[in-house]
């Protein structure tokens, strides 16, 4: 038990992403402007009109720092991540796709910046209402936060929801002690994950038919909805 409690605390406080699953699917004699490709995949999920979804462009370093960068297109709907690649390797071609689960984790220095603002809150409530009074009205704040975090999607504050699992600290806290699990997050959770990796390997698979080539490998993990289900259980 004790173990236990110290390793749920280092990863709390030491958080990692998680490769949960990952493919490729590698094309011989094949070109595409990598451009081009995440473009064909953003059109597809505006279409789908996926809530919450959060798309955007990143680089990611090949090697080193000081390497060239390689772009991937991310999706990410909260915590939960999509990180895309089509690329070229000499004449050859490559199509990569990773889901991540971002880690449910505060980092120290976070930690420590939201402590040392809760201080400087108290010493200016100190100042303006005394010991007792400021100590008081900080501990009616922290706790009407506490019920508004727990009842936000109750009171109808969805927006309120995706703010705080976004915001850093408040986030893992309020998904890890207030945020309720349901039937229908998991569902669509998982509809998510689903709809994503259906519409990604269409698109590789249409591109690539287009140039009259047919995909006769693609590299699996663990199937995306049993890793997810496998998860949740333990």
């Amino acid at each position: 038990m004790q173990n236990s409690f110290f390793e749920a605390f280092r990863k709390f406080f030491s958080p990692r992403e998680e490769v949960h699953k990952h493919w490729y699917s590698p094309v011989d004699n094949f070109q595409l402007g990598s451009s081009e490709f995440y473009g064909l995949i953003e059109r597809e999920l505006k279409t789908r009109q996926l809530p919450n979804l959060q798309i955007s462009r990143v680089e990611f370093h090949e090697g080193g720092l000081l390497s060239d960068k390689r772009e991937y297109l991310r999706l990410k709907r909260e915590r939960l991540v999509f990180d895309i690649c089509a690329a070229p390797f000499g004449t050859s071609y490559f199509f990569s796709f990773r889901f991540v689960e971002l880690p449910l984790g505060v980092k120290p220095l976070e930690a420590f910046i939201f402590f040392l603002g809760l201080l400087v809150a108290f010493g200016l409530l100190k100042q303006a209402l005394g010991t007792i009074k400021g100590m008081l009205t900080l501990l009616l704040g922290l706790a009407a936060a506490c019920y508004l975090m727990r009842n936000a999607v109750a009171l109808g504050l969805k927006d309120l929801d995706a703010s705080l699992l976004r915001t850093p600290v408040i986030g893992p806290i309020y998904e890890a002690l207030f945020r309720k699990e349901t039937y229908y997050r998991e569902d669509t959770r998982l509809m998510y994950l689903s709809t994503v990796n259906s519409i990604t390997e269409m698109v590789v698979d249409e591109v690539t038919a287009a140039k009259g080539i047919k995909l006769v490998k693609r590299y699996h993990q663990k199937p995306i909805a049993e890793e997810l289900h496998s998860e949740k259980a333990r």
